[in-house]
């Protein structure tokens, strides 16, 4: 692990919500709320203004319309979006051949890797340089980390939040993560969370105590030794510049269109569990789940949305296909509905102590849906 703080991590902020707001004047200081707008949407970004009311991510949007009755509520646009994004990313490239973009609105940069930076002093600065040329091209703000590691760095950027930059000094790592809850770290969803809280471990500097032996007991070889060495702030995890675009996809098209809303939800999560079948059998897993919808007009609608990183695991695909079709109006039919997975990795970086029994729940949810599809179908 390097000792300069060169490894950059930016994080637009409310990504979504604030290109609606530089896009449209009106929407400047007002609660904006992005995501789907239906009886089942969820909201995928709320302006700053939104969260002052309780709203965030990934709360049906039903509950954020009671907290924020008077916001704007949006369904995203995302060819504005990846607009944005490729500008962004443009500007990151710049400074160095080693962009690891994780989503459209987050990357990683190796600053060393291009000779922009050397030590905690320059690497400030180009943090603060960055920051400003967003803002003028863009119009946005966005959040900056600057760390040894990449872990260490997205970690300084959430402090940074919104609209700052934070420096982890090398030598204080272990000082900062010590007190912070352990789900801050790559790796521990809420399964993992949960299993490590029972055991009496709540924050990374138990994690840390608890020593290698009782974490590789409690999570297995694989991950409860990374989870140690996270605890200890180690992370030898280089910047990877994005592989060549690859995906794995599948799509049925219907004899006869599709109406009826549960049947086309039914379908989305068998789709899903044949593309991760796909994805497991080529031995890949993939950061983004992809949604294709043509409808009856023949219009043909794609939406995407990048994780955090690479998965296989059925119940996360299933769940994020299912998200992204919140955002699509299919009341007047559907012709062809498919799912894929792109950015594609040879590793996973899910929540490993909750993929084993996810892929069990995965399979008993798309029976279960798919029966209620069909005892509800239309005639």
């Amino acid at each position: 692990m390097r000792s300069t703080p060169t490894i950059l991590h930016l994080d637009m902020d409310a990504f979504y919500a604030s290109a609606e707001q530089a896009a449209k004047p009106s929407l400047r200081g007002k609660a904006v709320v992005v995501g789907g707008l239906g009886p089942r949407g969820v909201v995928a970004t709320a302006s700053y203004e939104a969260r002052r009311f309780g709203v965030h991510s990934a709360m049906p949007t039903g509950q954020a319309r009671r907290l924020a009755p008077n916001a704007a509520y949006l369904v995203p646009r995302f060819g504005l979006y990846r607009e944005i994004s490729e500008q962004v990313m443009g500007l990151l490239r710049e400074l160095s051949p080693l962009v690891e973009p994780l989503s459209l609105d987050e990357a990683f940069v190796d600053l060393e890797a291009g000779g922009v930076a050397d030590d905690a002093e320059s690497a400030r600065a180009v943090g603060e340089r960055l920051r400003a040329d967003i803002r003028e091209v863009t119009g946005l703000s966005g959040s900056v980390g600057l760390a040894v590691s990449k872990m260490l760095a997205k970690i300084a950027s959430e402090e940074a939040k919104p609209d700052g930059l934070k420096l982890i000094a090398p030598g204080t790592e272990r000082a900062l993560l010590g007190p912070m809850p352990v789900r801050t770290l790559p790796g521990v969803g809420p399964a993992t969370g949960d299993h490590l809280r029972r055991a009496g471990i709540l924050t990374v500097a138990e994690i840390a105590e608890a020593g290698e032996d009782e974490l590789v007991r409690l999570l297995g070889k694989a991950h409860g030794g990374s989870l140690y060495a996270m605890a200890l702030a180690h992370d030898e995890r280089p910047v990877v510049a994005e592989r060549e675009s690859k995906s794995v996809s599948v799509e049925d098209t219907y004899d006869v269109d599709i109406h009826d809303r549960v049947r086309v939800r039914a379908e989305v999560a068998r789709l899903a569990e044949r593309c991760v079948q796909r994805l497991r059998a080529a031995g890949h897993s993939g950061r983004t789940i992809v949604l294709k919808v043509r409808r009856f007009d023949f219009s043909t609608l794609t939406r995407s949305e990048t994780l955090r990183g690479p998965t296989d695991d059925p119940g996360v695909v299933r769940e994020a296909a299912a998200r992204l079709l919140e955002a699509v109006d299919t009341t007047g039919g559907v012709r062809l509905l498919g799912v894929g997975v792109t950015g594609l990795a040879d590793y996973t970086q899910e929540d490993l102590f909750a993929q084993a029994q996810a892929d069990a729940q995965a399979q008993a949810a798309v029976e279960t849906e798919a029966q209620a599809g069909a005892g509800e179908e239309s005639p």
